[in-house]
């Protein structure tokens, strides 16, 4: 006998939308009064039916936590119009150091530029800016460089469930990613 949820689901899905952030499966079992368990069947429940229907949002597990948001097949014809309201595009330059980063952290802004084989200074204070790289810690190098990875925001913004979602990279790609970082690492001297 398959239990069924629809009051539950029905409060979820009312709780993710009227929130704003997303929501991890602790929070919502808060806001709801249910059980934890609850809460992940009846998630999976509501995944199920929004996802074999002809309804326009579905929930998202993005950002670390869940979010109702339109499919991604509609939200292609959407996000001109309402994606990230205050926000620039990102520049093909942009996309270039981000996909970097996120392919390689932690990373150097030197590997960084060692990859991309020009200065990202300029880049690297736009996506800090912007809230989609932060400073992850230390290298373990001569002049201990900061290393740089994405957040959370980053998450957001590309609709992934975590890092391990991005596209996987082909063979020449991620040698390219390879060779290019460790040539930068030999080339890093601190400057006395």
């Amino acid at each position: 006998m398959e239990l069924r949820l629809d009051r539950e689901a029905a409060l979820i899905e009312s709780i993710l939308f009227l929130e704003s952030e997303p929501l991890d499966e602790g929070s919502i079992s808060r806001i709801s009064g249910l059980a934890r368990e609850v809460v992940e069947k009846a998630l999976e429940q509501l995944v199920e039916e929004r996802s074999s229907s002809s309804h326009g949002l579905e929930p998202l597990h993005s950002g670390g936590g869940w979010i109702l948001a339109p499919k991604a097949d509609l939200w292609e014809s959407l996000k001109d119009r309402y994606g990230k309201k205050n926000d620039s595009r990102l520049s093909r330059a942009a996309l270039e150091t981000l996909s970097i980063i996120a392919y390689s952290q932690p990373i150097t802004r030197a590997e960084i530029e060692a990859i991309r084989g020009v200065s990202v200074d300029s880049m690297m204070r736009f996506l800090l800016e912007k809230e989609l790289v932060k400073e992850v810690g230390k290298k373990d190098a001569p002049g201990k460089p900061t290393q740089y990875g994405t957040t959370k925001e980053f998450l957001k913004y590309f609709r992934l469930g975590s890092i391990a979602d991005l596209p996987k990279l082909d063979e020449i790609e991620r040698e390219r990613f390879d060779i290019d970082a460790d040539a930068a690492s030999r080339e890093i001297e601190p400057n006395a």
